[in-house]
């Protein structure tokens, strides 16, 4: 019989397990090591289990509908195996639109640390995603994430709001301070750092 007591002790209730920082206590992803030569993205939807060889050399992304990965939080465990089989992973990402209200920006950015510290205590790589709205967003947007980290960004949707996203991404330049930043789409010619750009549609063309 399940009780409160008991609920208490689930880990997946109170996820609480992990270092955290910042003023909401966001659990951290320590700084992880890829190889920035050869970075290949494969789409989350486009994973399978016993995947080919090829595929296995990406990385996974998550530049997609929220939707196709809530069973990433909710049922961490379910999809472990699944994704081990790839040569890292990128934190989900999870929405952080203007329109949202803050605490459920807050909650988007705390689901994809917090899964991110789950993959690394299994012995996964990961490597952070970045995203983030309105300053009103920053006091948590950049948090739970080691300075000197490789960041990951996307670029989709960000090109009606160029001021609003050139002014959050020199904001996470300063605070983060990344070694190099995996662009998901086209960065704006304004963009400074060590950029490594991704093409949306070859992330899309997995071996099958």
């Amino acid at each position: 019989m399940m009780t409160s007591q008991i609920m208490r002790l689930d880990p997946l209730f109170t996820r609480n397990e992990y270092t955290c920082c910042g003023r909401w206590d966001i659990p951290l992803v320590k700084k992880q090591e890829v190889d920035l030569a050869k970075i290949r993205l494969i789409s989350y939807s486009d994973t399978r289990s016993n995947d080919r060889p090829e595929n296995k050399k990406c990385g996974v992304h998550f530049f997609i509908d929220d939707y196709r990965f809530e069973s990433i939080y909710r049922s961490p465990e379910k999809s472990l195996l699944k994704l081990s089989q790839y040569a890292f992973l990128l934190t989900p990402d999870y929405s952080t639109y203007a329109d949202m209200n803050q605490w459920r920006q807050l909650e988007s950015v705390a689901h994809n640390r917090w899964c991110g510290a789950y993959w690394q205590s299994k012995g996964l790589t990961v490597i952070p995603t970045v995203s983030w709205s309105t300053p009103a967003s920053y006091s948590y947007s950049f948090d739970g994430i080691e300075k000197g980290a490789i960041v990951a960004i996307g670029m989709i949707g960000c090109k009606k709001n160029k001021s609003d996203f050139m002014h959050g991404y020199n904001t996470m330049l300063e605070r983060i301070q990344p070694e190099a930043i995996i662009c998901f789409g086209n960065p704006f010619s304004e963009m400074t750092g060590n950029l490594i750009t991704v093409d949306y549609c070859a992330s899309r063309k997995a071996v099958r």
